[in-house]
């Protein structure tokens, strides 16, 4: 298991905070959940007031006590901002000098110029596919929502028929592809086969994004017509620049944190062995703090610089990158603290309790579970690693190939339906300028589609091999 992973299971491997027994804690669910959404439809509170709100009134209605519900809401909510605060802050930044240097210009330009019309979305699913193989699923979407929001407004396309192919690669990318978190946790507690299992990851993964994607796209821009929030879309240079970067160059600087990061999954894979000092250096080197950071220095030399940026004018491009995101992070953050205060009540641990007595087979089964710890604490992660523990004594009975499927049935479940629990919902909401309702029509329906197609996809190939 990486590091990461130990670190997130021991984190939500907490005591509960309260006793309630199992159909209290679920109507506590419902109640906390239908008081978010209440807050934000009906009386139009901000998210982030909603979400504190929805927190407490959780961890009420499970009858915790006031302080371990605010502590529980706090400690998410700090967590999450840890994780995913400073990544959203140096993608912003990395955003703006793209903007203010005319590199994103370049980049939407050379897309709009060699794709167009009905190729533009697999476009987007394979940029954004590629991408995501190496990179978390926030990382990914602080390199990728600037171009996709430039692409829509310049190309005159549908924000929906561009946004949900690049959401979707990102996705099943972290979903069922190593060197992803949860994939590499259950494949380490399964004992599966990690080769065979990116073999049969991408295999499974290709018709699933296809469908999530380019396909399912075409009916989202039909439920949810909205343009590109301009807030979000990086604005072209103020002044008229004598000359911007190349195209090479600013994609060369886009990559870097990737390959940075894809580094260091293929030293992991090959040297195994935490001690090792290569694997030491590498675990730093390919961090997505470091990568990301290493990308905003290089870009203020490979960006500013070709178009003639002074020390203060690139001083103003971080402070002014910076400035758009503070409702985001709190936003984004507070979805992190309802997601916690859910696991530290023992939702996630009443899912397990219930799953033990179902009698189905292995692989539904242990995508079954998935789905319900998903539903319930909205954490792919906590998804993930708490079914994997639950079916590892069912890996005993597979083979080599039906573990590695195993493994890609519990990564698929992890990302049923995703809503107002799940920190992903609010970040994609803020940044593409929807509604409660029209994310549920495209985000929380195309993790859905990703989810179901990815189960029955591989409970096909266990039928075959």
């Amino acid at each position: 298991m990486t590091r990461l992973s130990v670190e997130m299971l021991a984190a939500d491997s907490v005591e509960p905070i309260t006793s309630a027994g199992h159909a209290r804690l679920g109507i506590a669910v419902l109640a906390g959940i239908a008081v978010i959404v209440l807050l934000i439809t009906r009386f139009k509170l901000h998210a982030f007031l909603a979400l504190t709100i929805g927190s407490l009134a959780l961890g009420a209605f499970a009858g915790a006590p006031l302080d371990k519900a605010i502590a529980s809401f706090t400690t998410g909510l700090g967590s999450t901002v840890a994780g995913v605060g400073v990544l959203i802050a140096l993608g912003a930044i990395l955003g703006k000098l793209l903007a203010d240097s005319g590199g994103a210009d370049q980049i939407v330009d050379t897309i709009l110029a060699r794709a167009g019309g009905r190729s533009m979305p697999w476009a987007m699913v394979l940029i954004a596919s590629v991408i995501g193989l190496p990179l978390f699923f926030e990382v990914g979407i602080v390199l990728l929502i600037p171009v996709v929001l430039m692409v829509a407004k310049r190309g005159n396309y549908s924000l929906m028929r561009i946004g949900v192919p690049a959401l979707a690669g990102l996705s099943v990318m972290h979903a069922l592809i190593p060197p992803h978190p949860g994939p590499l946790a259950a494949i380490d507690t399964v004992k599966a086969n990690l080769g065979l299992t990116l073999a049969l990851g991408i295999v499974v993964a290709v018709p699933t994004v296809i469908i999530a994607g380019p396909l399912f796209s075409r009916f989202a821009a039909r439920w949810v017509d909205v343009p590109a929030p301009d807030r979000m879309i990086p604005q072209r240079p103020s002044e008229e620049l004598e000359k911007r970067p190349g195209f090479g160059v600013t994609v060369a600087t886009i990559m870097l944190p990737v390959v940075m990061m894809l580094s260091k999954a293929l030293v992991d894979i090959v040297v195994d062995d935490p001690g090792h000092l290569v694997q030491r250096v590498f675990d730093v080197v390919g961090s997505p703090l470091i990568a990301l950071l290493a990308a905003v220095l290089v870009g203020m030399f490979t960006l500013g610089r070709p178009a003639g940026f002074s020390k203060e004018r690139l001083s103003s491009a971080v402070e002014k990158g910076l400035m758009p995101i503070a409702g985001i992070l709190l936003i984004v953050g507070a979805g992190g603290g309802f997601k916690q205060t859910l696991i530290d009540s023992g939702v996630g641990q009443m899912i397990l309790e219930i799953s033990k007595d179902w009698s189905i087979p292995a692989l539904l089964l242990a995508w079954l579970i998935a789905v319900a710890i998903r539903l319930a604490t909205g954490s792919a992660t906590v998804a993930t690693i708490s079914a994997a523990g639950l079916a590892a004594p069912l890996a005993a009975d597979l083979s080599t190939t039906h573990t590695a499927l195993l493994v890609l049935a519990i990564g698929a479940g992890s990302v049923f339906f995703s809503h107002v629990n799940d920190a992903g919902f609010w970040l994609v909401k803020e940044y593409f300028g929807l509604g409660v309702g029209q994310t549920v029509k495209t985000w929380s329906v195309m993790e859905t589609i990703i989810s179901v197609v990815g189960g029955g996809v591989v409970l096909l190939l266990s039928l075959v091999i």
